[in-house]
């Protein structure tokens, strides 16, 4: 079958953009974090067993690409083997109830929401960033509710400012305190994104949302 003019432009023209973005230098901005870590915090390996019991530090990090084990129980993740979703494509931060969370860049309020079944993100925000003539967004997930009030798409936030509060176990979907934090080149059609992804889906994932610590610094 032949392929038409515009398939080979449109295609030439996602190769172009594809590598524009994963050649794209973030080392030129200066950002915030969006929790302040104490020197000492622990870097979680999930990729053998998770228990959600486990005596831990106050603060962690939870890897990005993380294939994890026995951590995506819910009916969220369900799915055949091939297809199930347990690529972790953000990064965690786990921190006390109620922690502050800042604004890594200049930006504004794209959406914010509640993803209320069990194992999804709660209070969720997302942010839009204008960084070297791209759009960049940003997901943060397990909010308490409180962090949503008085948030409106295109409200301008300041890099560092408090926009919103770790939430508890009842409003972040079912889980420990901690934030989870993502970043998407693709513009979301919903206030969410697919945090885990399945093995099949982990190479395309990792193009449209890239490394959080490419803002978040060398955590790990």
């Amino acid at each position: 079958m032949s392929t038409a003019p515009n398939d080979h432009a449109n295609k030439a023209l996602d190769d172009s953009t594809e590598n524009s973005l994963e050649s794209f230098n973030f080392s030129v901005f200066d950002f915030h974090p969006v929790i302040v870590l104490p020197k000492d915090y622990e870097v979680f390996d999930f990729t053998e067993s998770y228990d959600p019991n486990r005596e831990r530090m106050a603060y962690g990090i939870g890897k990005y690409n993380e294939k994890r084990a026995g951590m995506y129980t819910s009916e969220l993740f369900a799915a055949e083997d091939e297809k199930v979703r347990n690529v972790h494509i953000g990064i965690d931060i786990a921190a006390p109830l109620g922690t502050d969370v800042h604004a890594f860049h200049d930006g504004e309020i794209f959406l914010a929401g509640v993803n209320s079944a069990d194992g999804d993100y709660g209070g969720t925000l997302i942010t839009k960033h204008r960084l070297g003539g791209r759009d960049l967004y940003a997901l943060y997930g397990h909010l308490s509710h409180r962090s949503l009030e008085g948030k409106t798409p295109g409200q301008k936030i300041s890099k560092g400012e408090v926009i919103a509060w770790v939430g508890p176990k009842e409003e972040n979907g079912g889980w420990n305190p901690h934030l989870h934090f993502q970043l998407s080149w693709k513009k979301p059609d919903v206030c969410d994104l697919p945090g885990v992804v399945s093995v099949l889906d982990r190479e395309e994932a990792l193009k449209i949302y890239p490394d959080p610590r490419l803002v978040l610094g060398k955590l790990y």
